[in-house]
């Protein structure tokens, strides 16, 4: 197997771990503060309310870096590659857990009593469910680029700009009356989905450019100058944002056809840059990072799947939300949060203390 030498990208844990407990912390807060208290009059809400919009963009399009990373750090043809099977195998798992978070009942196999409701629940496509089918976009993707000769990264912004650039028709359809629910949740977010693949898949599919970037150039992220570029590309669709958003006031007027598509997306997108910018550029002042931050970014789907349960529930588990759902002062619901991250890192240096004391004791024991 041709393999190149990875080098440990500190930066990418340095994502990872962010993306994660920024899930964590928004989705606390969201769940605990009371209604009164969610008002744009407020700075601290409206402060929060603007980085909880990038949130899940930035936890999507780093699952797709590192994926791609190793996909394409591997120099073997497609069907040879096992970072294909491990790719395929988790976007199984993604989904199977997505589903399994909001399964409808106690009861594995009676489904009399589930309602409709419930079952509208249980379809609801989630960020899961959407990062594990990203993830078998760019398998496809990719499989098109070697089978073409085309290079990754335009075939990867043709597959980012057709989830991007096709919302607006998507949205408009009522994909319910031409199929079942459990598709049509996949489509737009009429059925109460909250992240079908238009345009969700495209921050996955930009996060597998930047991905397939490193793992073609495996020493730049260790330059300066790599974080130059990316602060200039993150500049720039930054500022495509802001053209949008006046082309918006002219031809269209507020609260129109641009205003939760293109110029949404381009101001999530170019501040995505700019922060692995930010992130590349400190890492490459560090010889390394805490051992923790590393663990928090290996164990993201353990710490996404937990805290849910924590917060929400499942069909074997009630969750906090039946006790607490907006019903908590900003203090409180900052406390709450504060701590519901901390246990989530507690639970990540248990699991690796366990992880460690296993090892130890099985080299203890062959020597």
């Amino acid at each position: 197997m041709a393999e190149t030498k990875r080098n440990r990208i500190i930066f990418l844990d340095m994502m990872r771990a962010l993306a994660v407990l920024m899930m964590v912390e928004g989705h606390t807060i969201d769940t605990f503060l009371s209604d009164q208290y969610r008002t744009f009059d407020s700075t601290l809400f409206s402060i929060w309310f603007t980085i909880r919009g990038f949130t899940a963009p930035i936890f999507m399009f780093t699952s797709g870096v590192a994926f791609t990373y190793l996909l394409r750090s591997v120099k073997e043809p497609f069907f040879q590659n096992p970072r294909v099977q491990k790719g395929f195998l988790r976007f199984l798992t993604l989904v199977v857990i997505g589903y399994l978070l909001r399964y409808p009942t106690f009861s594995v196999l009676d489904f009399s009593v589930v309602t409709r409701e419930q079952w509208m629940g249980f379809f609801t496509v989630d960020a899961l469910h959407l990062i594990g089918f990203g993830l078998l976009f760019i398998l496809g993707l990719s499989y098109i680029s070697e089978k073409l000769k085309i290079g990754d990264f335009t075939i990867f912004s043709i597959g980012a700009l057709f989830f991007f650039g096709m919302f607006n028709f998507t949205e408009t359809i009522n994909w319910a009356n031409y199929l079942p629910i459990p598709f049509a949740g996949y489509l737009y977010h009429g059925t109460g989905s909250y992240f079908p693949f238009f345009p969700w898949a495209g921050y996955v599919i930009c996060g597998g450019i930047l991905g397939s970037y490193l793992a073609h150039n495996p020493d730049s992220f260790t330059s300066t100058k790599f974080s130059l570029r990316l602060f200039y590309i993150g500049a720039g669709i930054l500022i495509l944002s802001q053209i949008i958003e006046a082309a918006e006031d002219i031809f269209y007027g507020k609260e129109e056809f641009w205003t939760d598509n293109f110029y949404v997306i381009t101001l999530r997108l170019g501040g995505i840059i700019l922060l692995n910018s930010f992130m590349s550029f400190v890492a490459s002042k560090l010889k390394n990072i805490p051992e923790f931050v590393k663990q928090v970014g290996r164990h993201t789907l353990l710490v996404y799947s937990v805290h849910v349960i924590i917060l929400y529930g499942s069909a074997w588990v009630p969750g906090l939300n039946l006790i607490f759902s907006r019903r908590m002062d900003v203090f409180s619901s900052i406390v709450s949060a504060i701590i519901i991250v901390v246990l989530m890192a507690l639970m990540v240096l248990a699991i690796e203390k366990i992880k460690s004391n296993r090892k130890n004791k099985l080299a203890a024991a062959e020597a």
